[in-house]
């Protein structure tokens, strides 16, 4: 019992750390080169808000919520999206695979 608690006290402490953080260069960098091969062997599964994303992007103007698009790189204050490369933004399940990779990081 005494080590669940301990468990429990340090992902506490891990989640509090992480929450607010923005991407480093390095996450971005690795997130964005994991992201096409997942794409190719078809490991992601985009949400509703990735497609409607990526359909502001090939618009060229930001879904509702989706924050700023601007080649090469996507700004917004979403860390699980923000770094992400433009043309690969124009694809939601480029998009899946690039959010899911962030989470992996702690975003």
């Amino acid at each position: 019992m005494r080590a669940l608690g301990v468990m429990f006290l340090v992902s506490i402490a891990a989640v509090r750390t992480a929450y607010g953080q923005v991407p480093t260069a390095t996450d971005v960098a690795a997130c964005n080169d994991e992201a096409p091969a997942v794409v190719k062997i078809g490991a992601a599964s985009p949400t509703t808000n990735d497609h409607a994303r990526a359909k502001g992007a090939r618009d060229g103007s930001p879904a509702t919520g989706a924050g700023d698009f601007k080649l090469p790189l996507v700004e917004s204050s979403d860390p699980q999206i923000h770094g992400m490369n433009g043309e690969g933004a124009k694809d939601a399940t480029y998009q899946a695979a690039y959010r899911s990779c962030m989470r992996r990081k702690g975003f």
